[in-house]
């Protein structure tokens, strides 16, 4: 392996392990994905540090707890000055580009969000760092759309960026003027009001009037080979992080990835009818209300109908089926430029979802393992065989590896682990349990209050506990690895319950920032 390869690293947004090939889906293809996991170590149980969009990304370039590197939820733009795995890079003589979703600030701001968000919050914060006017703005989607932006020589590490802003075909970003370029108005060309087809069983399902070709995930592929094409003519190695928008809902494949795939022979997950005897109050609400999804502004959790489900599986299957052809677009510029030799490829997801398990559907306030579970590949240079390791890692593992394949020594506050040993053999581990958080600005779990969770994941269990909740979650996964028996209150449970509380406790304490590092001792 050379001592400073490049870096591709293959992001999607909200798509779960078991919605690839490789990741035993019988239905959805994903042939160059397979091909890539063929000759990759595939980690087969890859956690998400938080299953929301912004604090878990922030996670994957940071290598930080959302709780350390502070954007704890959607809303919080990461701190302009965080250190990220690219700066690093890029201060080592890094060429660094971002093509896609970066969603490490806000996307646009919604009033009625933000009135919900600071109901009752206090002025100033608790912190007040003055920053230049506009800093935080560099993803507003209504920017991007007045105009050409500008980015600045360094968004978080990256020196060249093309950003898309939003899902599906509602996208933003520099993808705007690349469609004008293509010599469409995104004005009445994207979105379900333009849509050439509606589901008429949920309002995130549409087909675009746009072609394939002109989809955000097209603009992603395109542009990063382009990005790799260049690099091919300069001699510092590069970082390139690809990162596509879908398949997060809304569900909108275009062309002929809209009827791909036949709803009905989309088998449902075993667990769809599951009863929630057990469960949490707030899981029972929302599965007792299959068949209504939850209102458009908070987009919250819901339970679908078969048909429902059925439908937006299909789509998000054809979603993903164009997600992989635009990377098998990437992997075959850096064979033609001659760089595959010399490259790191890492794919993986932000986070996951439900998807129908349990009866259930998106995310927030729910961590069974479906929804924290990602896809984790690595690829080094040279490697022709493929491998699986079954040791328990996660997002926050990302960043630190990047740095270790690339020589490049990590920085201070990093929490995560290196993946090097377990490349070299894939049998070992790392580590014996795994944190997740989430905090959230809404009473999900009706509790009254914000929701504030915390998981631990180990091979024996799954402990979840609430903020404000006399009860929680444990599920021993030894006896019951779909997680259908919520045995908190189980007596009989007790020794795996004070196990995993004081695991629970000694990791949160391990992992709680450390703040700034000392100069001296006064």
């Amino acid at each position: 392996m050379t001592d400073r390869p490049n870096v591709v690293l293959v992001i999607t947004d909200q798509h779960r392990l078991d919605h690839t090939a490789f990741g035993g889906n019988p239905v959805v293809q994903t042939p160059h994905l397979d091909a890539l996991a063929a000759r990759s170590t595939s980690f087969t149980e890859a956690f998400a540090a938080n299953p929301i969009c912004m604090p878990n990304r922030a996670t994957l370039l940071t290598g930080r707890m959302p709780s350390a590197h502070g954007t704890r939820c959607n809303g919080i733009p990461l701190d302009w000055d965080a250190s990220t795995c690219v700066r690093q890079l890029r201060h080592a003589g890094y060429r660094t580009g971002l093509v896609g979703k970066a969603h490490l600030q806000n996307m646009g701001v919604v009033p009625e969000i933000t009135a919900l968000v600071r109901a009752g919050l206090a002025e100033p914060d608790a912190a007040v760092r003055p920053r230049p006017a506009g800093w935080d703005r560099w993803e507003d989607a209504d920017r991007h759309r007045a105009g050409p932006v500008d980015m600045p020589d360094d968004f978080y590490g990256f020196g060249h960026v093309e950003l898309a802003v939003g899902h599906a075909d509602q996208v933003s970003g520099h993808y705007v003027q690349w469609l004008r370029d293509h010599g469409v108005e995104p004005d009445g060309a994207q979105g379900r009001d333009a849509a050439a087809e509606r589901s008429e069983v949920w309002w995130q399902v549409w087909k675009p009037s746009l072609p394939a070709e002109l989809h955000p995930t097209s603009y992603v592929g395109d542009r990063s080979r382009a990005f790799v094409e260049e690099a091919a003519r300069h001699d510092a190695p590069f970082f390139l992080q690809v990162s596509f928008p879908d398949p997060h809902h809304p569900f909108a494949p275009p062309g002929d990835h809209w009827s791909m795939y036949d709803p009905d022979e989309i088998p449902l997950p075993a667990t769809f009818d599951d009863p929630h005897d057990t469960s949490l109050p707030h899981l029972r609400r929302w599965r007792e209300g299959r068949g209504r999804p939850a209102p458009a502004i908070p987009v919250q959790p819901f339970s679908p109908t078969a048909e429902q489900w059925r439908e937006a599986a299909a789509k998000e299957y054809g979603s993903i089926s164009l997600i992989d052809t635009a990377v098998g677009h990437v992997l075959a510029a850096l064979e033609e430029t001659g760089q595959a030799d010399d490259t790191v490829v890492i794919f993986t997801s932000d986070h996951a979802e439900m998807f129908g398990d349990h009866g259930l559907m998106l995310k927030a306030a729910m961590h069974y393992r479906p929804a924290l579970r990602v896809p984790l590949l690595v690829h080094e240079p040279g490697q022709v065989a493929g491998r699986r390791s079954g040791a328990l890692v996660g997002s926050i593992d990302v960043a630190q590896t990047i740095l270790d394949l690339c020589g490049v020594d990590p920085y201070e506050g990093m929490q995560g682990h290196s993946l090097r040993p377990l490349l070299d053999d894939p049998a070992g581990s790392l580590r014996e349990h795994l944190l997740v958080e989430e905090d959230e600005p809404f009473d999900l779990a009706g509790v009254g209050q914000p929701l504030r969770m915390r998981t631990l994941i180990s091979a024996a269990g799954r402990l979840s506990i609430y903020r404000g909740s006399e009860r929680g979650e444990l599920f021993a996964l030894d006896d019951d690895p779909d997680e259908m028996a919520n045995r908190y209150d189980d007596p009989a449970a007790a020794p795996l319950r004070a196990e995993m509380f004081e695991r629970l406790a000694v990791e949160q304490m391990v992992l709680s920032d450390t703040g700034t590092t000392p100069t001296s001792t006064a």
